[in-house]
Formats: structure tokens, C-alpha cells, sequence
């Protein structure tokens, strides 16, 4: 089902997507940049579509992320759960390549920590990312979070053998640790 709320961060609006969010969606998710380091590869208009209408009803939580001075869609973030018995969730996101360097993805990822330990009450929560995606490593760790795992070529993915890295946080880490706290512009590059 479908969430109805929204996040909001000092530049950002995390909320839920729209129909209208298919351009922007296609012009990101259609770059080979942007897939580079995730399970699917570029997409075409029908592979948007689709992912779209599996955001629209997801039992997921996924965020249309647009920046709040010109409402433009720049990123994809999401708040999965990975036991309910455990209280274990997942953070991810998705940012258009124009936007990169800007600490959107950082700032991001500190509103979905918050929500993840706050609305959702887990008590645990990962980051898992191929092991080269330097990037995404950088924001996982600026929000806290520690590498827990590298695990060496576990999947096959894209013809090849890929590793992975598990970034992850405790909520009672998460809730002493000032870095949760920081303002975003400390994070621009």
C-alpha cells in the first residue's frame, strides 16, 4: 500500500510519488550512470513505467525526492523492512547525476535514519551497496553508519561477479551520535 506523508529536510522534500513523476523518473532511471551500481540496467520507458506503478502500490516505503526551491524530482529514496521480529529496516537512494556533490544524498539519508528509528521504531537499520560505489559508502558513513561486511563476489550481476559492503546502525548509535544532528550544509562538497 501506498504511503500519504512526506519527509522534509532544510533543501528537500521526500514524498510519495505521483503519476506525474514519470519524465523525471525516466530521464533518471534511463542513464547508464545511474544504474551502474544496481541490480537492473538503464531503463527504457516501459521498464519506468513499470517501476513507477510498483512505487505507487509498494509495501515499501519509496520517496520521490524534489528539491523544495523548485520542486524538481532529483533523487529516489526509500525505508524498506527487513524483519518485522528483529525490527531490522534498509535505507536507500537513487540521485540524478546533475545533483551529485550538492550533500542531497546525505541529507536525505539522515530524514530517512530518523524516520527509520522514529515512525518505524526498527532498531536496526543497514545500507547495502556494491562494494566500488564509493560514493554511496561516503553518505552511509557521514550519517554514522559503520561497514559491517565486505563480502566478496556474492552475487552475479550485470556478467560478472559483484561484491557487496553492509553498512549498518543501532537506533541507541544512531540517537548519542551528533553526527544525526549536523546540518546539511556541512555536508556540500
Amino acid at each position: 500500500m501506498a504511503h500519504d506523508f512526506s519527509l522534509e529536510t532544510e533543501r528537500l522534500l521526500l514524498r510519495p510519488f505521483t503519476p506525474a513523476d514519470f519524465e523525471s523518473l525516466l530521464a533518471m532511471q534511463s542513464r547508464p550512470d545511474v544504474a551502474r551500481w544496481l541490480y537492473w540496467e538503464a531503463r527504457d520507458a516501459d521498464a519506468v513505467r513499470a517501476a513507477l506503478a510498483e512505487k505507487l502500490g509498494d509495501s515499501g516505503l519509496s520517496f520521490a525526492t524534489v528539491l523544495k526551491s523548485t520542486g524538481e524530482l532529483i533523487g529516489d529514496c526509500s525505508v524498506f523492512t527487513v524483519s518485522d521480529e528483529h525490527r531490522q529496516g534498509e535505507i536507500g537512494f537513487v540521485f540524478h547525476p546533475d545533483h551529485h556533490g550538492c550533500g542531497y544524498a546525505t541529507e536525505a539519508a539522515r530524514a530517512l535514519l530518523a524516520f527509520a528509528f522514529g515512525e518505524c521504531g526498527f532498531h536496526r537499520v543497514i545500507g547495502r551497496l556494491e562494494a566500488r560505489n564509493s560514493a554511496s559508502a561516503r553518505v552511509l558513513e557521514r550519517i554514522g553508519m559503520r561497514q559491517e561486511a565486505h563480502l566478496v563476489e556474492n552475487e552475479w550481476v550485470k556478467g560478472e561477479w559483484q561484491s557487496e559492503r553492509v553498512y549498518a546502525i543501532l537506533e541507541h548509535e544512531w540517537r548519542a551520535n551528533p553526527v544525526r544532528s549536523r546540518r546539511s550544509g556541512r555536508d556540500r562538497r
